[in-house]
């Protein structure tokens, strides 16, 4: 009983000949995934330096690096290429890390809690509350908060809203998957239709100004926002970490085998599914919508290492934040000097991105 149960928690394996095979085919997979982070860590800091470098203005390898150097060093004297690095693209390039490792994680926790791989942190209906409520305050100057942070603070709490209104209804159904979507679409159209009415009421330049942030954009990105989100990241991240082994049980045999090995599948949907939708509205509610993330960044991490969650978790957010990373660039230097928004270049590349996995893989991911 001990070689099977071992094999679902920590290896997402079906079968096990022997415990020695079971052991060497973890420890196989436990090497993979190392050389995949590292790989992927890589991947991330290159792809990184590159959009530091590239835009309107070319700035050379040496001149990005002595940049950085003087920023690490607090050195005063700085040339033209240094600002442009240092007061205009890092910011961006660090808020697309944070924000494409923070929605692609929140995907994996959807899709564990939901057993469903085609669910995304967006599908209990996050992203309409939080255009409905950014809509809010640029149409009709409504804001919780007044000032220039009132578009934020509102996306972000009717955000939160919106989830705890599909986590209360879902709650009293059993937070049963198919509770949890079910809501969650309704809440998406309600919110949906409520963002058309007020932009349909709305003048033309505030019509284009809502438009503009529901296109999902990092033009505005500073350190506060930067840190910020930082910091939900570093809270949310070793929560969910401390629940992998349980998104293992429940994506193989749901509520009853999570039971079965003595956790609360209620308590943990409830505490790790909030967690998805902070990281979620936090992150939104700076950049406008940025979807395909959290779909796409945990089907390639899947394909790449398999579904063992503990492994699967920090390697989505490595994922995540190389996919919008990458697509920034793309916007920034396609059409320069026009910038086109990252939430545009993100589903173009998602939509194809998406669908060759799906046709690779027909069946349902297992690892």
């Amino acid at each position: 009983m001990a070689a099977p149960l071992v094999g679902i928690l920590a290896m997402d394996v079906k079968t096990s000949p022997g415990t020695i095979e079971l052991k060497a085919r973890y420890e196989l997979k436990r090497v993979v995934s190392l050389l995949a982070l590292t790989g992927g860590v890589g991947v991330l800091v290159l792809v990184s330096l590159v959009s530091l470098q590239v835009g309107i203005a070319d700035i050379s390898l040496g001149e990005t690096a002595d940049a950085l150097r003087k920023l690490v060093r607090r050195e005063a004297s700085i040339t033209v290429e240094q600002k442009i690095v240092l007061l205009l693209r890092l910011p961006r390039v660090v808020l697309a890390v944070l924000a494409g490792a923070a929605l692609s994680v929140s995907g994996v926790v959807m899709q564990a809690l939901t057993r469903n791989p085609l669910v995304s942190p967006f599908t209990i209906g996050v992203s309409s509350a939080a255009a409905f409520g950014a809509s809010v305050a640029i149409v009709f100057g409504f804001a919780i908060v007044p000032g220039t942070g009132g578009v934020v603070v509102n996306a972000f709490s009717f955000s939160v809203l919106c989830a705890l209104l599909v986590y209360g209804i879902s709650w009293k159904l059993g937070m049963s998957p198919e509770a949890l979507i079910l809501t969650g679409i309704a809440l998406n159209y309600l919110f949906a239709a409520l963002t058309s009415t007020v932009q349909y009421v709305a003048e033309e330049h505030q019509l284009a100004a809502a438009v503009q942030w529901a296109f999902g954009s990092l033009n505005d990105a500073s350190w506060d926002q930067n840190l910020f989100l930082a910091v939900v990241l570093a809270v949310s991240l070793p929560v969910l970490q401390r629940f992998s082994l349980s998104f293992n049980a429940l994506t193989a045999g749901g509520d009853e085998l999570t039971k079965s090995v003595g956790a609360n599948p209620t308590t943990i949907k409830a505490i790790t599914g909030m967690a998805a939708v902070l990281l979620t509205a936090a992150t939104i509610s700076f950049t406008g919508v940025i979807g395909f993330v959290g779909l796409v960044g945990p089907h390639i991490a899947r394909l790449l290492i398999g579904g063992d969650h503990p492994r699967l978790l920090p390697f989505s957010v490595i994922i995540g934040a190389i996919l919008v990373v990458l697509s920034d660039t793309i916007g920034r230097t396609l059409l320069s000097p026009v910038v086109i928004p990252v939430g545009i270049v993100i589903s173009f590349l998602g939509v194809p991105l998406f669908l060759s996995l799906v046709i690779a893989r027909r069946t349902r991911y297992s690892g």
